[in-house]
């Protein structure tokens, strides 16, 4: 029993795929444009979401035969659009566009058994449905726009929304209606199965040869080397751990340590000056993410050669199915739209991989599932649990400027209007940062609001300005000043800037360690106020896959820990003032760059 799901480009195509094998059945993910005599095989399918339009001359390929299979389908975001598109119906562009939760209403149907009517649910989408295709009915809406359609005769339903991600309140709910009610499958997938299978592929691929695994003492890739040490014999790795100068305090110090405590004998490798020289005056985000990510490639390439390891010798990376997504890698889609180079699929990894010389066993895993796999491989809490931190480190969260001015006076209106409806005053701070709407990738405004009001209130106020001022994908929260005199300091990755964004981290990451959160990203921003060079901005963020996520509440973090933060980081040389960052992803993605 198999669901082939059809990939239209979207950002969470392998999160549905990893949702249809928490419901214990086997997926496998297909080109949009596969001829329907292949899709006979399978027992349903499920149509993605993608950043295009169905109605464009460009769109994605598919065979619109594989509405005539007589097998259930469901369609997501995209997906049911082009299902009302195909069949007779209509789709147009909107002026009011849903980036964000949202609540819908739903109606009677099988898709929905055992839900009360208003769900919260992820939008992510310009487009919507104007006119039923023939046969069809409405079984969800949000205000006036169509959430959800139907054609229960045949087994063709479609939802505006992402049921597939945590945001969607009981997405899971409705995934399973449709796995089990409507389509009448049983659960036979493991985990564990798909574990074994990795190991079995390592062995077959590597062989009796080499493998350098990259460490970076996080679960991603110390369960890469978990795996490689179950596939292989112990003299066939060699693990190197790179400390490219941008680790927290004290880190490359604990990773190494804990690494080498289940038996991994790490090879460390100071190449601080390196990474600081080629990145010395970029400021461009997406520069300094290839930038580090060829990096790497050249240090491995150079410690093969002082390891004098054969020229195939492997590299193995601990790179999930979210980095691949976000990158836009082939691996994973041919039509999703980059939202970020992640640092382990830069050019010269892809280059390698043409080659046949990588080893990516977490690659169809997400962030949840891979510290299942490190479970069931025995590694201890300390790193299964790790909360993570990216390759490039502190790097990509010292958002860098070059004093370039940034006209905002239009979106500083918008904005104003619906933040003073929430009660708040707001800026719009002169910096931009990366994020995720309608499945492409946006390099938006960041929104500042500021005053007193409960976190109900200031959560509304961040959920509603992206979604009507599309130019901003981020909002944040000033602790303790009022919003203005903002200026920009012209900001390079220098020694000085780094060992600031250190200190504000180790405060942050000391109190907070205890606390259940799933990630603290804090962020140095290039502005100030009445004083200092520098912001801080906090981002705890709660999520299961790292796919999409919410910030974590107040009440969440107590109080009074939050106070003594602020209170510690500004009192750091340089520090103006201290945000938090409000966002979900979407609209914004974890990191800001």
């Amino acid at each position: 029993m198999v669901i082939a799901i059809l990939d239209f480009g979207a950002q969470y195509t392998k999160v549905i795929d990893r949702r249809i094998r928490e419901l214990k059945i086997e997926s496998d993910i297909v080109a949009s444009d596969t001829h329907v005599e292949k899709l006979r095989e399978y027992d349903a399918l499920i149509l993605s979401g993608g950043p295009s339009s169905v109605y464009e001359k460009d769109a994605p390929q598919f065979d619109k035969k594989l509405f005539q299979l007589n097998i259930p389908v469901l369609g997501i975001c995209y997906g049911m659009q082009l299902m009302n598109h195909a069949l007779g119906g209509k789709v147009q562009s909107m002026t009011t566009k849903e980036y964000g939760e949202t609540v819908i209403n739903i109606r009677k149907s099988r898709l929905f058994d055992g839900l009360n009517g208003e769900q919260q649910v992820l939008m992510s989408h310009g487009d919507s449905v104007v006119q039923l295709a023939p046969g069809f009915r409405v079984i969800a809406m949000s205000d006036d726009l169509v959430a959800g359609i139907e054609h229960a005769e045949k087994k063709l339903y479609g939802v505006q929304f992402h049921p597939e991600v945590d945001l969607t309140t009981h997405g899971k709910k409705i995934l399973a209606n449709f796995v089990y009610t409507i389509c009448n499958l049983k659960p036979t997938f493991t985990l564990s199965k798909r574990m074994n299978e990795s190991i079995a592929e390592i062995r077959a691929c590597v062989g009796d040869r080499k493998v350098l695994v990259l460490v970076s003492g996080g679960v991603d890739s110390a369960v890469t080397a978990a795996l490689l040490r179950k596939a292989l014999k112990q003299e066939q790795i060699y693990a190197i751990h790179v400390d490219h100068g941008f680790m927290r305090k004290n880190e490359s110090n604990s990773v190494c340590a804990a690494l080498e405590r289940i038996g991994l004998n790490v090879r460390r490798v100071d190449a601080q000056r390196e990474f600081i020289l080629a990145l010395a005056g970029v400021v461009e985000p997406e520069k300094k993410r290839k930038i580090i990510g060829d990096m790497f490639i050249k240090i491995v390439d150079r410690e093969i050669r002082k390891l004098k390891l054969p020229k195939d010798t492997f590299l193995a990376q601990g790179t999930l199915r979210p980095d691949l997504i976000e990158s836009a890698s082939s691996l994973v889609s041919g039509t999703a739209n980059k939202i970020k180079t992640h640092h382990n699929d830069s050019e010269l990894v892809r280059q390698r991989r043409k080659k046949g010389f990588v080893i990516e066993p977490n690659k169809d895993m997400h962030k949840d599932e891979v510290r299942e796999v490190g479970r069931l491989l025995g590694l201890p809490k300390e790193i299964t649990e790790r909360q993570p931190f990216p390759g490039p480190g502190l790097a990509v969260r010292i958002i860098c400027a070059d004093l370039v001015a940034e006209n905002t006076v239009d979106v500083e209106k918008k904005v104003k209007t619906i933040a003073a409806r929430h009660g708040f005053q707001s800026a719009v701070l002169p910096i931009r940062s990366v994020g995720v709407q309608g499945d492409h990738r946006s390099y938006g405004y960041v929104a500042a609001i500021s005053g007193v009001g409960k976190w109900s209130a200031l959560r509304a106020a961040a959920q509603e300005i992206p979604r009507v001022v599309h130019e901003v994908n981020r909002v944040v929260y000033l602790f303790d000043q009022q919003l203005s005199g903002v200026s920009v300091k012209k900001t390079t990755l220098t020694d000085e800037v780094i060992k600031l964004l250190r200190e504000a981290d180790a405060i942050v990451q000391r109190k907070l360690q205890a606390l259940n959160i799933s990630q603290v990203p804090v962020i140095l921003i290039p502005v100030a106020f009445s004083h200092g060079t520098h912001s801080v901005v906090l981002r705890p963020f709660m999520t299961n896959d790292f796919m999409t996520g919410r910030p974590a509440a107040f009440g969440e973090i107590p109080v009074m820990c939050l106070k003594e933060i602020v209170r510690g980081v500004s009192k750091l040389s340089g520090i103006s003032a201290v945000f938090y960052d409000l966002t979900s992803k979407p609209p914004a993605t974890t990191e800001w760059e």
